[in-house]
């Protein structure tokens, strides 16, 4: 039966949740049925797996019931959500239930009748279910023969924290069923006794026992005592409370509310809709909210309900206000202070035990009076209450942005006043204070207040009231009882005589030490006598104490003291005072009392301990909480710890600089919870531990966390996920052997059971396999059909119940194995993954075959591939192998394969893909011995744990488990594998796996070359010695010196030692001066002289208590050679250095801009020292000169290359000598400056952009500098790309490209360009597929055509003047040459209007190449303005010749040159008729030495003469006149000639504008032109191959959009970042 499993208690308590939604499912009729049958019958249904999951949703428990009920007419999904008919029922009867309250009763009493009859037929129909079950079930010979109890899963140990819960459970067999009893340490286990302390179950052949809020005393032996009539059994187990815990908030931080006492109640309550974690403010109001399902639902008699803050039992009172009604327990904090934060828990009292929801409240600070103020102090609290003397504490405020706290004032206000007194005149720097002058029987409050360098902060909440009384008065009343009935009062003074004189006080002493002030404290005299009793103070220095009474002087002169304390202000620093005490009354003065020990003011608060803030705690370790919270650990101070307060914990958003606080009250445990984080952001956390003194330093930061959910989060643990991977192991006809993989998540705790369901592949019905738990993760399903095929699924239990079912797996045939070769492996996992190995782990094969198993093979293929290698060739006996030589960041899978005397087995599953990368932060397993005790052992710091982790020791992969040998002990994230008495049997391999964690483990061979070396170094522990750091070792000094010292770990100030040189003990004198330093451990002799005659053996021999060393050093031969030449070496150096010399020789830096820099420093220079570059004995002059006074010189070597390999030399020198230092930038040099360059360009390089040319597609990455030395390597699609045709690869000093020549649809894919330098690889990458290289594609086209266009357009190729000057009755030929493709066609105007062919002017066009206009017998009508427009398809140019003919006898005018000018290049639509194109369109693409052309102007005006020659500036040209209607018109963009000038046109950014008239005739002119050349200069020929146009200088400007996209760069070098 598919759906839920659930306990039947709480089938029960949801019957009336589940039945009234039923009835809104089906609207159909139905058939008619009793009542009380229908809800056994879904109760039957609910609780048929009860023992899956006691935890899941009301919802899911409702769908399921659904099911059951609609199985005759069809199947509904089990996890279905409701429907609207349902939601509203459920509403409306939630309302009903709320409003009707005690009318409710009646049908309350009618429900809990119809609960006791449901349960006796739920018992009915589930024995009847049971007993036709086992009527078709196979009956088993053995289960009828009569046998004593058996356990087959006994109780197993546990280790638990203090207040959490424990189940302790087993399986019993015997026949009959035995009956279980459970003991404590032999004692029976009662649950009655500590009602809601122990549980015990037994379901589904289970025996539980459940401990709840385990305490320390719980720790004991428990045992199970199964007994029927043929005998008895026992399994024991030892369960172990430690005092620290570690969960959630109930488990994580070990704060969970001790049970106030034992309560028994009849009402079933369940806790819905509980309050979360809460955020407030200072001064504003909190309201905590729970609500209760009670059943029954009383009005007169609410559940018990208790709130806790922080473990202490709340109380109603001003600021809490409790109340229980309505199915809602309610928390109000009407008035938030600092104090009021902390964790929250609710506690109700159920029929069962309790129930319970705990959340935490944040009280933030109130804004601040001051801007800068800090926040309130908290926790003001009235000690040591005296008649006349108080000592108040308080906890300081967390300061995360704010100026440090600088000090307090406390304020005290008596009762039935509002005023408040401040109580010290200057800041108090701790967080205690005594107050004076009180009012003995009188009652105050106190308040306190911090003070910074921005002003004062808010008060506190005052603090409860106290009155001013002399404690020890109240203790000398004694209460005698006589007959349990009189009370008989009596005084001490009484029962002591009638003594007055009161005797003197004892135990002076200076209980606090501050740098302000000493408090003394001593203790009263027993004798008092019944007269009020004072104090009277002396004090003394220290230095003169003997010199009687006349050196004690009075301090309190003129108070009255009546508390054995006193705070003694304004002592004189450095001097040590004595001090003594008399008591006396009215009687008189007692003797004085011995002298107190020698005190002196602290120099500073914090001088030493106990004095001062502690030392700053551990660094925090953050991990994944909730969506919105992380855990945060860390370790406790080194100094500081007694009298800690707690911890402040502050929070920063990485990238942001300012912190914010997490809690604003100390915490005092060393863990906590960060709520109100964002989810997705990455954060780092810090910590501060709290005093009286104040905060302590702030901890490192931690690691940057990004909150995400994790699994388990919150108070509650969650369910582990689907198990996978099944598989058969074997098969004998009639059962199968199946294993299957763990769940990938635990859910926040152990994996307690497997639950197995299979079904025939024929049926969709699902049956249990195993009705109890099953441990390991294999299983034997018996009673199997032969021949049939089946599935099964599985799914895994651990605290918060059963998880979700894995998917069913392959059908499997139930075929008897009887093949001679082994079956498969199985259990494959992995450990130790490294980024190039790893190591795989199997379990033997369940079938073995015809023999027993030789060996295996291990299988590997890359992650999508189905070809498998085979990585040894040989089998392989051991059940584990190191699989080496992995590519890193590689994905793999793995298969084995089982090898017996008759072949090869079946290959075992194939396992998940595991990446060739280790996990982040993974470390190695140390061996080492330990310092103090010299214990060998291996230990490993886990890079990260959860709750549930455990350190698995396997030695050869085979689990260690009790041992005798090694001893394992785990602390936090540490475990360490220590060795008794190790020797040779211990060498091997050893591994630690971390379970529960994302593959976290390493391993270990212990060689036996490293365990003698380890051996030795615990036996010079174990045995003392002085331990040597560095034996006997020389060094060379300057002038030539020789100093030989020996460094120990630790020496004592007594320690004492000698040299011997040659056998003859050296002393310290002349030539030889010997000492030591205790505080470093070395002890050394220096040798002035250092000759030939030094050569020989050195030794030294220290004695340091019982502990002895000797160290011996021997210098003979070559080792003797090699120091003499390096002590005259040093003195030459000396000498050499006396002059100018280089102090750092040349060396390379590699400034931001790419520039190598040769740089040395020298020293020992002058002004007349003179410095000079050289390379290859060739000197270079640098730009600027090298200073040499500034100590460094540098010689800049700009876009370096192969060109600047060579020898460099630097050479300083002056009257006192030379110095030289050289530099071979070649072979390895060369290639590190190539790095160095590399770094910097990768650092600075671009994202890949695309520039687009008519050759194709263009990838560019700019970056600081580029050569192409640079190991860069272009990819695409992973696939490294060589230069070829097809892409070309290239660069400038600025940015290196990847060109794409005639892309197409294959080029598609990521492009990557990776910049080495030799430690990292800098990638950028682009994406040129789908938008990006469609769009890039039709830029790419749109450019080819138009440079096809711009070489296939129409245009004058030369021939035609500029200016034509001709006599009248003169013929005038106008002929040029004109090339196009297609042919062009070939307009010729006047005055910008067309001229026709007739007799007087002739038009011709030949072969397509050759225009003329020839003017028969030329008049003064026919001078004017000539043009010619050639035009095709793809855009054409307009040349204009200004003609001037002049009358017989007239003088010849001056020729005035003229520039042609050149069309507009256009795309001629199929149309005939031009459309004349708009500016947008038309505006050419120039050259930047070409100017734009100017736009073409409506003046009827023709063009002048003019005989002023050209100047530098060309002349714009006048107004054009306008065309006739009936006249063609040029293209619009055709600009209007201008003188020609000797210098090129200037620039003018400025686009035509467009013409008002369209041209009938003259295409449109195409989106661009290439560039234009200047005119051409007087004196040349009059026919330019390119004419200039001339700009307008009042043109205007329009706006107009690129035609590229904006995602492409349309200009080849953009600007550099």
């Amino acid at each position: 039966m598919e759906g839920d499993r659930h306990a039947p208690d709480r089938c029960r308590a949801n019957v009336a949740n589940v039945f009234f939604p039923i009835s809104k499912v089906y609207p159909k009729p139905r058939p008619p049925a009793p009542t009380p049958p229908t809800l056994p019958l879904l109760c039957t249904l609910l609780i048929s797996r009860g023992r899956k999951s006691s935890s899941k949703s009301a919802s899911q428990v409702q769908a399921t019931a659904t099911e059951a009920m609609a199985e005759p007419a069809y199947t509904i999904p089990v996890f279905r959500q409701r429907t609207r008919e349902e939601t509203e029922g459920v509403e409306e009867y939630q309302r009903v239930s709320k409003k009707v309250e005690k009318g409710l009763a009646a049908i309350q009493e009618e429900i809990q009748r119809m609960r006791i009859s449901t349960k006796a037929q739920v018992d009915s129909l589930a024995i009847e279910k049971e007993v036709k079950q086992k009527m078709y079930r196979k009956v088993d010979v053995l289960e009828a023969i009569p046998r004593m109890p058996d356990f087959i899963v006994a109780l197993r140990p546990h280790t638990v924290w203090e207040k959490m819960p424990v189940k302790l459970f087993c399986t019993v067999l015997g026949t009959p069923m035995p009956v279980v009893k459970w003991y404590k340490g032999g004692v029976p286990v009662d649950p009655l006794s500590a009602p809601g302390k122990y549980k015990i179950e037994s379901k589904y052949g289970v025996h539980s026992l459940i401990i709840s809020r385990c305490a320390v005393s719980d720790t004991a032996d428990y045992s199970a005592v199964a007994t029927n009539t043929h005998g008895t059994a026992t399994s024991a187990a030892t369960v172990t409370v430690r005092s620290a815990g570690s969960g959630g908030w109930s488990s994580q931080i070990g704060i969970v509310p001790r049970l106030s006492g034992s309560h028994f109640s009849k009402l079933e309550v369940s806790l819905v809709d509980c309050f979360p974690v809460t955020f407030g403010v200072e001064g504003e109001s909190a309201s905590l909210l729970c609500s209760l399902v009670v059943v029954p639902d009383l009005p007169n008699l609410p559940p018990l309900v208790e709130w806790y803050r922080d473990d202490k039992l709340l109380q109603p009172g001003p600021l809490v206000d409790m109340s229980v009604g309505g199915s809602v327990a309610r928390l109000v904090l009407p008035h938030l202070a600092k104090d009021d934060e902390g964790l929250y828990t609710i506690r109700v009292y159920t029929k069962d035990g309790t129930s319970e929801h705990c959340a935490y409240l944040f009280v933030s600070d109130a804004t601040p009076p001051v801007a800068g103020a800090p926040g309130a102090p908290m926790s003001v609290k009235a000690y040591d209450i005296n008649s006349d003397y108080v000592l108040v504490a308080w906890k300081p405020p967390n300061t995360v942005n704010e100026a440090a706290i600088t000090g307090y004032f406390v304020d005290r206000c008596e009762e039935r006043s509002d005023s408040w007194v401040q109580c010290n005149d200057a800041p108090v720097k701790v967080c205690k204070y005594p107050v004076h002058g009180l009012k003995e029987g009188h009652s105050y409050r106190f308040r306190v207040r911090a003070v910074n360098s921005s002003g004062i902060s808010r008060a506190s909440r005052p603090s409860d009231r106290v009155t001013a009384l002399d404690a020890v008065e109240s203790a000398k009343l004694e209460v005698i009882k006589r007959q349990r009935k009189y009370h008989v009062v009596l005084r001490n003074h009484e029962l002591q005589g009638q003594a007055t004189i009161p005797g003197r006080p004892s135990d002076v002493h200076a209980s606090e030490i501050y740098k302000t002030h000493v408090v003394l404290s001593w203790t009263p005299p027993s004798q008092r006598g019944p007269a009020p009793l004072c104090y009277a103070v002396e004090k003394c220095l220290a230095a003169v104490a003997d010199g009687g009474d006349d050196s004690w002087h009075r301090v309190n002169v003129g108070v009255e003291l009546r508390s054995p304390r006193l705070a003694v202000f304004d002592l004189p620093d450095e001097c040590d005072y004595l001090f003594r005490v008399f008591a006396f009354n009215e009687y008189g003065a007692s003797l004085p009392s011995e002298p107190s020990e020698p005190v002196r003011k602290a120099e500073w608060d914090g001088c030493e301990l106990p004095v001062g803030v502690p030392s700053a705690p551990g660094q925090p370790v953050a991990t994944r909480n909730t969506r919105s919270s992380a855990f945060v650990q860390w370790e406790a101070p080194k100094h500081g710890q007694q009298g800690l307060m707690g911890y402040y914990i502050d929070g920063r958003i990485v990238g942001s600089k300012d912190w914010f606080a997490c809690n604003h009250k100390p915490f005092k445990l060393n863990r906590f919870v960060v709520h109100g984080l964002t989810l997705g952001e990455t954060y780092v956390f810090r910590v501060q531990a709290v005093n009286v003194f104040g905060l302590s330093e702030e901890s490192q930061e931690s690691g940057p966390i990004s909150i995400e959910p994790a699994l388990g989060g919150g108070f509650e643990y969650a369910t582990p996920s689907s198990p996978y991977g099944i598989s058969l192991l074997n098969c004998d006809g009639s059962s199968m052997t199946v294993s299957w993989s763990s769940p990938k998540h635990c859910g926040g705790s152990r994996i307690s059971a497997y639950y197995v369901d299979k079904r025939d592949v024929d049926t969709l019905v699902w049956k249990e396999v195993n009705t109890s738990g099953i441990v390991d993760r294999v299983c034997t399903v018996d009673n199997l059909t032969e021949g049939t095929f089946y599935e099964f699924k599985v799914q895994a239990a651990n605290m918060a119940g059963v998880g979700l079912p894995s998917a069913p797996s392959l059908p499997m045939k139930c075929e008897a194995w009887t093949f001679e070769q082994p079956g498969p492996a199985y259990d494959l996992t992995f450990s130790e993954v490294r980024s190039h190995s790893l190591v795989l782990v199997w379990k033997a094969p369940v079938y073995t075959g015809a023999s027993a198993v030789s060996g295996y093979f291990v299988d590997m293929a890359k992650k999508g591939s189905c070809e498998f290698v085979a990585l040894n060739e040989e089998p392989i006996s051991q059940r584990y192998m190191q699989v080496r030589d992995l590519e890193e960041g590689e994905w793999y899978v793995f298969r084995v394969r089982t090898v017996n005397a008759h072949g090869i087995g079946r290959p075992s599953l194939v396992t998940e893909a595991v990446c060739a990368r280790p996990p982040p932060g993974t470390k190695e397993i140390v061996a080492g011995v330990d310092e103090e005790t010299g214990d060998i052992f291996l230990s490993l710091e886990a890079c990260d744990i959860s709750q549930t982790s455990a350190f698995i020791w396997s030695k050869n992969y085979k689990p260690i488990g009790e041992c005798p040998r090694v001893t394992v002990t785990t602390k936090g994230r540490t475990s360490r594998l220590s060795f008794i008495n190790p020797d040779k049997d211990d060498l091997g391999r050893y591994s630690v796996l971390v379970t529960d964690t994302d593959g976290v483990s390493a391993s270990h061979t212990l060689t036996e070359d490293a365990l003698n070396s380890m051996l030795e170094l615990s036996y010079a522990i174990r045995n003392p010695i002085v331990p040597l750091k560095h034996g006997l070792n020389y060094e060379v000094l300057e002038k030539g010196h020789v100093r030989f010292w020996v460094q120990a770990i630790k020496l004592t100030p007594a320690v004492t030692y000698r040299f011997v040189v040659n056998d003859k003990e050296v002393t310290s004198g002349e030539g030889h001066k010997i000492s030591h330093d205790v505080s470093t451990g070395v002890i050394q002799m220096i040798v002035d002289n250092f000759t030939r005659d030094s050569e020989g053996t050195y030794t030294v021999q220290i004695h340091d208590g019982k502990a002895k060393a000797q160290s011996s050093l021997v210098l003979v031969g070559d080792v003797f050679l090699a120091v003499l030449k390096e002590a005259e070496f040093q003195r030459r150096e000396y000498v050499r250095k006396q002059g100018a010399h280089f102090s750092e020789s040349v060396s390379f830096t590699v400034t931001d801009d790419c520039t190598v820099m040769l740089t040395c420093k020298v020293a020992n220079v002058k002004k007349e020292t003179t410095f000079h570059w050289y390379k290859e004995d060739e000197e270079i002059v640098p730009e600027t000169p090298p200073n040499v006074m500034s100590g460094a010189c540098a010689l800049p070597i700009p876009l370096f290359s192969r060109k600047d390999q060579g020898v460099y030399k630097a050479v300083i020198g002056d009257e006192r000598g030379k110095d030289t230092s050289t530099y071979d930038i070649s072979g390895e040099v060369f290639d590190d400056i190539i790095n160095a360059i590399a770094r910097i360009a990768g650092e600075s390089a671009s994202e890949l952009v695309v520039q687009c040319t008519p050759e194709g597609i263009r990838l560019q990455c700019y970056m600081n500098y580029y050569t192409e030395e640079m190991k860069t390597v272009w990819k695409h699609k992973e696939s490294k790309i060589a230069s070829s045709e097809k892409m070309r690869i290239g660069g400038t000093t600025e940015m290196a490209w990847m060109q794409i020549c005639d892309p197409s649809d294959k080029e598609k894919g990521l492009y990557t360009i990776e910049i080495s330098d030799g430690v990292k690889t800098h990638a950028r990458t682009f994406d040129l597929s789908g938008q990006a290289y469609t769009e890039a594609y039709e830029e790419y086209l749109r450019l080819k055509a138009a440079a096809f266009a711009e070489k296939n357009r129409g245009r004058v190729l030369g021939g035609l003047p500029d200016v034509v000057t001709i006599m009248e009755d003169k013929s005038l030929s106008l002929t040029c040459t004109v090339w196009g493709e297609p042919t062009p066609e070939v307009t010729w105007f006047k005055n910008e209007q067309e001229v026709a062919s007739n007799e007087h002017t002739r038009i011709t066009f030949d072969g397509g190449k050759f225009s003329s206009l020839v003017i028969n017998q030329v008049t003064p009508e026919d001078s004017g303005k000539y043009s010619i427009n050639v035009r095709n398809k793809y855009g054409g140019e307009f040349v204009e010749i200004t003609v001037s003919v002049y009358r017989h006898g007239e003088q010849i005018p001056e020729s005035k040159l003229g520039q042609p000018k050149m069309a507009t290049p256009a795309v001629i639509p199929p149309s005939k008729t031009p459309t004349p194109a708009s500016s947008k369109a038309q505006t050419p693409s120039m050259s930047m030495k070409s100017p734009t052309p100017a736009s073409t102007p409506k003046s009827p005006t023709p063009a002048p003469k003019s005989s002023t020659p050209a100047t530098k500036s060309p002349t714009p040209a006048p107004k054009s006149p306008t065309p006739a209607p009936k006249s063609p018109t040029p293209a619009p963009k055709s600009p209007t000639p201008a003188p020609k000038s000797p210098t090129p046109a200037p620039k003018s950014p400025t686009p035509a504008p467009k013409s008002p008239t369209p041209a009938p005739k003259s295409p449109t002119p195409a989106p661009k032109s290439p560039g234009i050349k200047s005119p051409t200069p007087l004196g040349k020929s009059p026919t330019p191959k390119s004419p200039t146009p001339t700009p307008r200088p009042r043109s205007p400007t329009p706006t107009f959009k690129s035609p590229t996209p904006p995602r492409f760069m349309k200009s080849p070098t953009p600007p550099r970042k």
